[in-house]
């Protein structure tokens, strides 16, 4: 599963999330896969970067 997607889910389960620590654990979860995500988009554009222009 792409990092996308898992991001997706975990809004959808945190829309439905109905107890408290069921919200605070997708939270804690959210924002780890926003992390990552942000990550790997940081090493990609570093990469782009790095590439030398035609």
């Amino acid at each position: 599963m792409i990092i996308e997607q898992h991001i997706e889910e975990l809004r959808a389960e945190l829309r439905n999330a109905v107890y408290k620590d069921e919200r605070e654990w997708i939270l804690k979860e959210l924002a780890s896969a926003q992390r990552h995500l942000a990550e790997e988009d940081a090493a990609n554009n570093a990469m782009a970067l790095a590439e030398p222009s035609e």
